[in-house]
């Protein structure tokens, strides 16, 4: 379910907003514009920000706090009357609405900025069964519990994945995750193969596989 905060010095109005917003199904919650704000974003940790002001330097100076520490999506709702200052202030905004407006269109917008945000994380996600990559980050999780790797261990995984149900010998695994120029023996596969099993395998999960005689292949764990 994706999250959003919705930052208002009208607060009665806001909150009308985000009972609409829960009924269609988004976690929703409302947060008076003050000092705090900033931290109440990084706290809420939501995936998009409405910002409902009069003020357009308000908007301007929250937008960029906003986007500046966490890059949030931020919608913004606005006067008619800031208009003439979009150039000048909405820099850091990504889309707005101007009053008055129907529910209608703030879902929509509201839609389409979390759909953008969906489809530029999913490019930063490997995902295979309960295996998760997020490249974004550089974190491997299993079942939702991060994993701790070491940087080759973490490479040769990326690798496995990204080639899945292909099967590799100890020498191709070598070229493509140490090097060409790498000079340590075969063995090397092995030992990081075993103790990639060690951190992301048990009695529920089983994603490496040995071909005998041949090497290793990645499959999905279902």
């Amino acid at each position: 379910m994706f999250r959003i905060l919705i930052l208002s010095n009208q607060t009665e109005y806001a909150q009308n907003i985000c009972n609409q917003l829960r009924q269609e199904g988004y976690s929703c919650d409302v947060a008076a514009v003050d000092e705090s704000a900033s931290n109440i974003v990084a706290t809420n940790n939501p995936d998009l920000v409405i910002i409902v002001h009069q003020s357009a330097y308000s908007i301007s100076e929250l937008s960029y706090s906003i986007k500046e520490q966490l890059e949030l999506s931020v919608l913004a709702i606005i006067d008619s009357d800031v208009l003439s200052r979009i150039k000048e202030h909405f820099n850091y905004v990504d889309d707005f609405i101007v009053k008055p407006f129907q529910f209608a269109e703030v879902l929509l917008r509201t839609n389409r900025l979390l759909l953008k945000l969906d489809q530029s994380k999913s490019k930063e996600l490997l995902i295979c069964g309960d295996l998760k990559i997020d490249l974004a980050r550089c974190e491997v999780l299993v079942a939702n519990r991060i994993v701790p790797l070491t940087f080759k261990e973490y490479e040769l995984l990326k690798f496995l994945v990204n080639n899945k149900e292909k099967v590799f010998n100890r020498d191709l695994l070598l070229n493509k995750v140490w090097g060409y120029d790498y000079y340590g023996g075969d063995r090397t596969v092995d030992v990081h193969i075993r103790r990639l099993r060690s951190k992301l395998e048990d009695a529920e999960h089983s994603f490496i596989e040995t071909v005998r005689n041949i090497g290793y292949r990645f499959r999905c764990d279902n």
